[in-house]
Formats: structure tokens, C-alpha cells, sequence
């Protein structure tokens, strides 16, 4: 029964990812957005929803394992599996906004994060807050900045929808995210029950794999259509909006703090690992391409996470 939890709530998060990402592509086109900046703010914040939802759910139910760790794993798992898998499928020309804004918004955001959960060891209301704040400064900043696009056909034919449709859209895919989360992090609990392992490794693994799979399918379609400023820029923007909104809203509501060690000892330093490894992969030659093999790179180091959660204890 479970499994049958898990693999539901897995399939209401996909297809509400998907019903929100297209309704909000669709409305953020009608008021001329760029598409760099649809990719880091509307489709970033519409594939965090679950990760959302996940960890606020987990919060309130007394499992605060899994809702850092719900942020933390899908932030490995962004840039591990999700661009190591992008990357496969075609190379990734990174625009020069990468590391002069986004990646460094992406590592302050990373470090904080640490400093907050290292320093007494529970996110705090405060600490919730300012975190939700610097999300905020970051969008108005991103927004100014932004630049006018062409806009592909399909997002044609999605500013072509009638805005009630649209609106019918983010409804219907808020709702199968709300049960999706619902039957994901109760599967998830059961399991770690049976396995005998902890509710931080599943949620670092199962739970993070299943809440990335909006950001794998969007970055998947975007990169197979030859929007990679979407693609790449929605796994950076998703990660931001992990920490800022996620956190920031679920510590908000109700303080999180860290019960198992792993969090602090070692998950927390692969996520800066994997997000601090972009710049000397985006610098290695070739210059401000991600190549198929440093795709295979990434979905290679991913694995060998993968690995040691599962084998080694702290």
C-alpha cells in the first residue's frame, strides 16, 4: 500500500507540474515576460510547488528530516540529474547572466542556508523570513534587468488560450500537487519505516527525485526544442526558490530543525559541491558550453551520491 502512495503521488505531482507550467508560462507570456526570466521565476516557481508542498506538509507532521532534506536532495538532484540529463540530450550554451547573477544568487542563497542550519542547528522563524525576503529582492532585480525575447510558436499557442482555461490549468494542477504531496510524503514515511532506514535518506532520495520530476520533464521538453535559456535557467531559478520559498515559507509557519546528523555532516556539502562545480564546468572548454560529457559528468557524480547515502552512515 505504500508503494501504491508513493507511485500516486509521484503521478499527481507530474501531471500537476505539468498543468502548472504550461498555465503559467501561458499568462507570464500575455504580459511580454522574457523568457530567461519566465525560466527563473514562473516555471522555477511552478516545478518548486511539490517541493513545497512536500516539505510543509512533512513540517506540520513532525518530520523535519524530511523537509530540509526534501530541498536539499532536490537541489542535488536539479543540478546532478536533471542537467546532467539535459546536457546529454544536447549541449547547453550558458549565457553570461549565468555567473555574473544567477550562480551567484544561487551559491549566497546555498551558503546561507548552511550558516543558518549550522549555526543552533533549527531554521528559525526569523531566519525563514530573510530568506523569503532575499527571494523577493532578487526577483525585482531579475525582472528590471530583464530583456525582450522572440517568443517559439508553442508559447504562442499558449498566450493563444483563453486566460478562464488558464486559470482552470493552475487550479486543477494546484490541486494534484496538494494529494500528490499528500500521498507522497505519507508512501515515503511507511517505507522508511519497513526499510528500517531514515526518513532523511528517503526524502534525500526518493522524495527528491520525485519532487524534481517537474523540473527533469521541463528541462527535458525545453532542451529537446532548443530553449536551453529555459532549461538552465529554470534548474538555477529552482534551486533559489527552493531555499528562499520553500524553506523560507515553510520555517515561516513552523520552525524546522535539524534531528539527523547526515543533514549537517554530509548532504548539505554535496549540495554546495554540485552547485559550486557549474563555474569550473562552464569554464572548461569548451568556453560557456555544458558538452555531453560533462553532462555525463554530473549524472555520474549524481549516481555516486546516490550510492553513499545508501551505504555509508554518519
Amino acid at each position: 500500500m505504500s508503494i501504491f502512495y508513493v507511485i500516486a503521488g509521484l503521478l499527481l505531482l507530474v501531471l500537476g507540474g505539468e498543468l502548472l507550467v504550461k498555465s503559467s508560462i501561458g499568462l507570464s507570456l500575455k504580459f511580454n515576460i522574457s523568457k530567461m526570466v519566465i525560466g527563473m521565476t514562473v516555471v522555477s516557481f511552478a516545478t518548486s510547488a511539490p517541493e513545497l508542498l512536500v516539505s510543509l506538509q512533512a513540517a506540520l507532521e513532525g518530520s523535519p528530516a524530511i523537509a530540509i532534506n526534501n530541498v536539499i536532495g532536490s537541489n542535488i538532484a536539479n543540478i546532478g540529474l536533471v542537467l546532467g540529463i539535459t546536457a546529454i540530450i544536447g549541449p547547453i550554451v550558458v549565457h553570461k547572466d549565468f555567473y555574473k547573477m544567477n550562480w551567484p544568487v544561487m551559491m549566497l542563497f546555498s551558503v546561507v542556508l548552511y550558516y543558518f542550519l549550522w549555526n543552533d542547528s533549527i531554521l528559525t522563524h526569523m531566519e525563514g523570513f530573510l530568506l523569503l525576503v532575499g527571494l523577493i529582492v532578487f526577483l525585482v532585480v531579475l525582472v528590471r534587468n530583464a530583456s525582450k525575447e522572440e517568443v517559439s510558436s508553442e508559447e504562442e499557442a499558449l498566450v493563444a488560450i483563453a486566460p478562464h482555461k488558464l486559470v482552470l490549468w493552475l487550479l486543477i494542477g494546484s490541486i494534484a500537487l496538494y494529494f500528490g504531496s499528500e500521498f507522497l510524503v505519507s508512501g515515503a514515511k511507511d517505507i522508511a519505516k519497513n526499510l528500517g532506514v531514515s526518513e532523511g535518506v528517503i526524502s534525500i532520495t526518493m522524495i527528491a527525485i520525485g519532487t524534481s520530476i517537474p523540473e527533469l520533464a521541463a528541462s527535458i521538453i525545453a532542451a529537446m526544442k532548443g530553449e536551453k535559456a529555459i532549461s538552465l535557467g529554470n534548474l538555477i531559478g529552482s534551486n533559489i526558490f527552493n531555499i528562499g520559498s520553500v524553506l523560507g515559507i515553510t520555517a515561516l509557519i513552523k520552525e524546522i530543525p535539524v534531528t539527523e546528523p547526515q543533514i549537517l555532516a554530509r548532504d548539505i556539502f554535496w549540495m554546495l559541491g554540485f552547485a559550486a562545480s557549474l563555474i569550473p564546468l562552464v569554464f572548461i572548454p569548451k568556453y560557456f558550453i555544458l558538452s555531453r560529457f560533462k553532462g555525463i559528468g554530473l549524472f555520474l557524480g549524481y549516481g555516486f551520491f546516490i550510492y553513499l547515502v545508501f551505504n555509508t552512515t554518519v
